[in-house]
């Protein structure tokens, strides 16, 4: 099937991607520039859990608690203190001219300059602050933000010098939040790529192979941007999906197309037609790109299984981007391929060697060599290295979505940190309690049970009259470490008949929405390794293989979580890379997981894909090795530091979210491209031999039938050993190729033992004695 796919991309090589690129525009212009306005700052919590109907009684009761969208900050930096009359009358104006210049957007203000309360200002006075309180509710919140803008800041002639007015609360943080993750992209775009385009230039050494991958990449922006603007049409994608979606779509689709352009090149130097080239590009490396791309695309559906509405929106749009990586790279590329055929080698900026890569003397092959030779050693000192790098897991905590996630640095961030430390008894995220059905005994019951709970800024006070048998109940959590702790206490208060109790709030959103990812975690992981194993054990032909990288694949997500628990839960690096250490986010975590699985079980596809390869044409185990390891090995460490380049834009995101997933992907990388792929998988299948190729028969039958890295190939442009993997490759009359003497030939079938190896001379030699009558060394001819 991919073999005639490719027939059809060249045969129409022109129009295809003149077809996909006018639909990619099309898609962005109609939908791509209109994502900002459709993401969501929402769906971070459990939807059934008891806070969320806390938080739904509340709204249809009262409307929306929007007391804490927007902290004005006042501050004297003179000795002057706030309430002088002069200070209170200007403040008091500004705020009233505030309110009446956007009526649409805010809906109230409270300050201490209304009436001088205390308990809205310091002692010493030179600390005060108004509550700013916005209309619109859900997405239309951050809109009306946005709406007012610097006026939330008055001019300086207005308060004078020595007064200062910053802005805080949650609103003004989920903008910072934003905002970050928008600035994202564009340093992808301005440095990541031509980054990454000088690395392709590199590794290719001509400007025209360099630029293939980079098409791609810029066209999997656009149409993952565009792809996920139309799934927030339908559904709710929460803002932070842009940054995953463009930094998974832009690796992806550079990585494929570095392996499809680097296929097409060794088709191309070993002598074949453009049109036979194009065709066994996607008939093999077109095909492996296909099913990498699916367990990547099932690694992130395991998301799917969570409630929360933000782990969905990054499912549905990271599996669009992969799709679309995958679909352009066996489309347009293969096209392209048709029509610039030599000429992919055009504008050299290094000499290139069109020799084909001696399987015993590469430095891939001779990392194999080692490795099998002292497998023993190395399997045991590679797993101890992963595991003791996964000890710093067992210290991970986990908390929420807050101001600690933006850089220390960040004007938002230390405003808000300055409120909570004056004025902790108002808290922008409160605890809260609903209760209904309850009479005026119930409610001083549970009042004086609530009020014994530890942890607390103070006892809990109404924040509105009882309306329709519902009360609301609202008090601050003096420290967020506090939170699950607080709402532990609050689960044991014991409520009368017939009366009904919902914790609420933002500290109770988090804490079950951290029990509802955890609830579901094992069922995640079941189906995400179950599905891969199914689908490896297909691709492999074998059920032992694909064991084997499942079980590599979890010490390498093991030894990322303990990198990342080491970097953002310790502090390792912290103030190199402008965060605070602190608890990780919970489905943030979820998230990485799945990409690292689904990134290690790519890169496995490609190197073993190879092996199959190889293995399919009577190669033995050792042999299979070496040559899968020498084929790849340096495709696989180019598109890892590609990658790590890609995630490296991202690791200097402003946002402390963002950083997770780079540095996560960047140590996985790392560690997965080299100590994992070119030196544990080579020991382990050395120390499994033959074992490593074992299945029951309905699995072979299965692996047969998909076809995996053995797609019959014509005969006029076939070799029957792709690559020479370690025998006389089969060439056109009157060519002879010589082999060195100490490649070995297997004289039986693959499934005999490896001690059936005869030197490949000396099986040359018998074969042309027997048909010449001679001896001597021979070569091998088309006709042999």
């Amino acid at each position: 099937m991919f073999y005639k796919w490719g027939l059809l991309s060249y045969r129409f090589r022109r129009i295809v991607p003149a077809v996909i690129v006018l639909v990619i525009l099309a898609l962005y212009a109609l939908a791509g520039t209109k994502l900002e306005d459709r993401m969501s700052q929402e769906g971070w919590d459990d939807p059934g859990s008891s806070s969320t109907k806390a938080a739904q009684i509340e709204l249809d009761t009262f409307g929306r608690d929007n007391n804490g969208d927007v902290i004005l900050l006042f501050e004297s930096t003179s000795d002057r203190p706030l309430d002088d009359p002069a200070t209170v009358d200007k403040a008091r104006s500004f705020l009233t001219q505030l309110q009446e210049q956007h009526p649409e957007q805010i809906s109230h203000i409270n300050s201490y300059f209304d009436n001088r309360n205390d308990q809205l200002a310091t002692a010493d006075k030179h600390l005060a602050f108004a509550a700013v309180g916005l209309k619109g509710d859900g997405e239309q919140t951050l809109k009306d933000f946005r709406a007012v803008g610097d006026d939330f800041t008055p001019p300086e002639h207005m308060l004078g010098e020595d007064v200062k007015v910053e802005v805080a609360g949650a609103t003004a943080i989920a903008d910072a939040l934003d905002k970050g993750m928008s600035s994202d992209i564009k340093r992808a775009e301005l440095v990541a790529l031509p980054l990454v385009g000088v690395l392709l230039l590199i590794v290719f050494g001509s400007l025209v192979a360099a630029v293939m991958p980079l098409i791609v990449g810029i066209l999997s922006i656009l149409g993952s941007l565009g792809v996920l603007s139309v799934l927030a049409g339908i559904t709710q994608v929460n803002v932070f999906a842009m940054s995953v979606v463009t930094l998974l779509g832009l690796g992806l689709a550079i990585d494929y197309g570095l392996f499809m352009v680097s296929r097409f090149r060794e088709e191309m130097d070993s002598g074949r037609d453009v049109r036979d080239a194009v065709a066994i590009t996607t008939a093999t490396a077109g095909q492996t790109v296909v099913f990498s791309a699916a367990m990547v695309a099932v690694a992130l559906s395991g998301l799917l299984v969570f409630p929360q509405a933000f782990l969905k929106s990054i499912a549905y749009g990271a599996i669009s981007a992969v799709g679309l990586a995958a679909i352009l790279s066996i489309t347009v590329l293969p096209s392209l391929f048709g029509m610039l055929g030599p000429n992919i080698n055009k504008l050299r900026v290094r000499s290139v060697s069109k020799k084909k890569e001696d399987i015993d003397s590469s430095l891939w092959a001779r990392l194999a060599g080692w490795s099998m030779r002292h497998a023993k050693a190395v399997t045991l000192g590679v797993t101890g290295l992963l595991i003791a790098l996964t000890i710093p897991l067992g210290g991970v905590s986990f908390g929420g979505i807050n101001e600690t996630y933006l850089p220390p640095t960040n004007d938002v961030r230390q405003t808000q940190a300055s409120f909570d430390k004056n004025f902790p008894q108002y808290r922008t995220e409160p605890i809260k309690l609903v209760v209904t059905g309850a009479d005026n005994a119930g409610l001083v019951s549970i009042y004086q049970q609530a009020s014994q709970i530890d942890g607390l800024t103070g006892r809990f006070t109404p924040s509105s009259p009882t309306e329709n048998g519902t009360t609301v109940l609202s008090a601050g959590i003096e420290d967020r470490s506090q939170n699950k702790a607080v709402v532990d206490q609050l689960r044991d208060i014991d409520t009368p008949d017939g009366v009904e109790l919902y914790i609420g709030g933002t500290p109770a959103l988090e804490i079950e929405s951290i029990e509802a990812l955890f609830d579901r975690l094992p069922w995640m992981a079941l189906y995400i390794i179950a599905a891969t194993f199914i689908l490896m054990s297909i691709v492999f032909g074998s059920i032992i293989l694909p064991a084997k990288a499942v079980i590599m694949t979890i010490l390498t997500l093991g030894t990322t979580l303990g990198v990342l628990t080491w970097m953002f839960v310790d502090g390792l690096g912290a103030s190199l890379f402008n965060f605070t250490p602190g608890p990780l986010m919970s489905p943030i975590l979820v998230l990485i997981s799945a990409i690292v699985y689904g990134l290690s079980t790519d890169y496995e596809v490609f190197l073993v894909s190879r092996m199959v390869e190889s293995r399919a044409r009577g190669a033995t185990t050792d042999q299979a090795i070496r040559y899968g390891t020498a084929h790849t090995g340096s495709i696989i460490t180019a598109a890892a530091l590609i990658m790590i380049v890609v995630c490296g834009a991202f690791g200097f995101s402003d946002i402390v979210m963002m950083k997770y997933i780079a540095f996560g992907m960047i140590a996985a990388l790392l560690l997965d491209a080299t100590i994992v792929r070119m030196f544990l998988v080579p020991a382990v299948m050395h120390l499994l031999r033959e074992d490593s190729w074992w299945a029951p028969s309905w699995v072979k039958r299965a692996s047969n039938y998909v076809g995996h890295g053995k797609e019959p190939l014509p005969a006029a442009v076939a070799p029957t050993t792709a690559g020479r993997n370690d025998y006389a490759e089969a060439t056109e009359p009157g060519n002879v190729e010589v082999y060195p003497e100490d490649l070995t030939v297997r004289s039986g079938t693959p499934a005999e033992d490896d001690n059936q190896l005869i030197p490949f001379h000396a099986l040359m030699a018998r074969l042309q004695s027997e048909q010449q009558g001679e001896h001597g060394r021979g070569s091998a001819t088309k006709g042999d």
